[in-house]
């Protein structure tokens, strides 16, 4: 499994996704970092319960993912 860690700070660039604390379910902003993707074994997780993001919001997830191998990638301005 692939995963993407969520922080609770992060600087904006190309790489980063922020997302409101409703769409996490955490208290606070988060911010995803597409330039620390890794994977993880499924079996390792303590807790599978998951929370699903928009169509629109895991464009963006992909996005910031692609950017950080990618110089190429596309990068819409905020």
């Amino acid at each position: 499994m692939l995963i993407v860690p969520l922080s609770s700070s992060g600087p904006e660039g190309a790489t980063v996704v922020p997302l409101p604390p409703g769409e996490t379910g955490l208290p606070g902003p988060s911010f995803v970092k597409g330039h620390f993707i890794q994977s993880f074994p499924k079996r390792a997780l303590i807790d599978r319960e998951r929370r699903v993001l928009s169509n629109t919001r895991m464009r963006e997830v992909v996005m910031a993912i692609r950017r950080s191998f990618d110089p190429d990638a596309p990068w819409p301005e905020r």
